[in-house]
């Protein structure tokens, strides 16, 4: 049986009240000895008649709907959503959702002086509570920092209110197998840019997410998601747990705040992943020297040591602090061009090279913290093209950071240990979960 539509799917999200539709609907009803909707039909064959010579005829007929809904839609209302366009107005946005006239102009007198109305973000959504007549009864968008703007019509009167939105947290878990970058990766996993850039930033100490990467390398995450009263997710929250496996080798971390309200990643184990130094000073890049006591230099032309790690990237890719401490120079240095040299301890130093500029503000004598942004790659001084020189100097001598064993924070203290294992106990099952699932993937 074959049942022709009577008509497309509506917009609608949701409705109140079912409204009542009185239609005649055509079937066209093949008869065969095929099952019907499920049930088998059984069809008196004559012995001795050939299947091929049973006939087959095409029935039409009418057949009313019965009526089931109520009389009248007078009470029936819609909850509609719109995407915001780039260029888009309110006054647009109205139309689509099929607000009639005179409410259109009433809802854009009343928010003429709406922070949130001016504040239309392309990708957002706005949701509208109309009648089938158009009447706007209620209209809510989520604008700026989690901001609510919310207009409600009472007695014929738009009342509006902006506030602190409220929102939903849920858990999501998602993993992924990296071929070429853990971006791609993580891009066909469904997981958002800013918990991928978490990811990176969790095992920063620990793996380098350019020299190190392997095809084969996979991950796992649980991170948070936030969802606004109607159920759109408006933005992605924390990691809370990861796991990358690179090389064979897993990496775990698990997040976890202690009653004094300090918080951060640690192992299951309880050892802190937070490094005094990071791996790189650069987000993304690829490494185009190493550390090395004999390099022929481009600009000189014959050999020499090279006693830090060249970054090749674009200009203008900014320049992370690797460690927290205090600028000791920013300016220009022979050969280094633009340069800034951080002092972290007595016995720390790093130095960034070849920059185009600072960042704003930085100055000598400024404190920086791990991963705040100090300048901007670029190609000053003895330099062929666009690229960061960076070096790590311990007691003075510049010394290769993939081979030196640098501090790390302090562990969970054996007093805590047991409200730690309690707190994370759920996560790393989580991991657990993920991890045995990407295992038989690979079986």
């Amino acid at each position: 049986m074959q049942i022709i539509p009577l008509r497309e799917k509506s917009k609608i999200l949701a409705q109140k009240t079912p409204v009542k539709r009185k239609k005649s609907l055509s079937w066209i009803v093949a008869l065969s000895s095929l099952p019907l909707f499920g049930f088998v039909t059984a069809f008196g064959i004559a012995p001795n008649t050939s299947p091929d010579n049973i006939s087959v005829e095409e029935v039409v007929r009418d057949l009313s709907i019965p009526d089931l809904l109520p009389e009248t839609n007078e009470n029936l209302t819609l909850w509609r959503q719109e995407k915001i366009k780039r260029g888009d107005t309110i006054s647009a946005i109205l139309a689509r959702l099929g607000v009639n006239t005179q409410d259109k102009t009433d809802f854009l007198r009343a928010a003429r002086e709406s922070k949130g109305m001016r504040q239309l973000v392309p990708g957002r959504t706005i949701y509208a509570q109309t009648t089938v007549e158009g009447e706007l009864l209620m209209l809510r968008y989520i604008f700026g920092k989690e901001e609510l703007f919310l207009m409600e019509k009472a007695d014929n009167t738009f009342q509006m209110s902006e506030q602190p939105a409220e929102f939903d947290t849920q858990i999501r878990m998602r993993t992924g197998f990296v071929n070429s970058s853990l971006f791609a990766a993580t891009d066909k996993a469904g997981v958002p840019n800013k918990v991928a850039a978490q990811i990176t930033e969790i095992f920063a100490s620990d793996i380098d997410f350019y020299r190190d990467l392997r095809k084969g390398d996979y991950f796992t995450v649980v991170y948070e998601t936030m969802h606004d009263d109607g159920g759109e997710q408006t933005k992605s929250g924390r990691v809370l747990a990861a796991e990358y496996v690179n090389n064979g080798k897993p990496h775990q971390a698990v997040y976890y705040q202690a009653s004094s309200g300090e918080g951060g990643y640690y192992t299951p184990e309880g050892k802190s992943l937070r490094k005094q130094f990071l791996r790189a000073p650069l987000s993304f890049s690829r490494i185009s020297s190493g550390f090395t006591n004999a390099r022929f230099h481009p600009v000189l032309k014959k050999w020499r040591a090279h006693k830090g790690i060249d970054y090749a990237a674009p200009t203008g890719t900014p320049v992370m602090a690797t460690a927290s401490g205090a600028v000791s120079f920013a300016g220009t240095q022979r050969g280094y061009g633009k340069i800034i040299i951080l002092t972290h301890s007595k016995k720390y130093d790093t130095a960034y090279g070849h920059l185009s500029r600072f960042a704003k503000g930085l100055h000598n004598g400024k404190r920086v913290n791990q991963g705040d942004i100090i300048g901007y790659v670029g190609a000053t001084g003895m330099a062929t093209g666009p690229h960061l020189h960076y070096e790590l100097r311990v007691d003075g001598v510049q010394k290769d950071p993939a081979k030196v064993v640098l501090p790390t924070a302090p562990p969970i203290a054996e007093k805590g240990m047991a409200a730690f294992k309690k707190e994370t106990e759920s996560l790393v099952a989580r991991l657990d979960i993920l991890r045995n699932t990407n295992l038989a993937a690979l079986d």
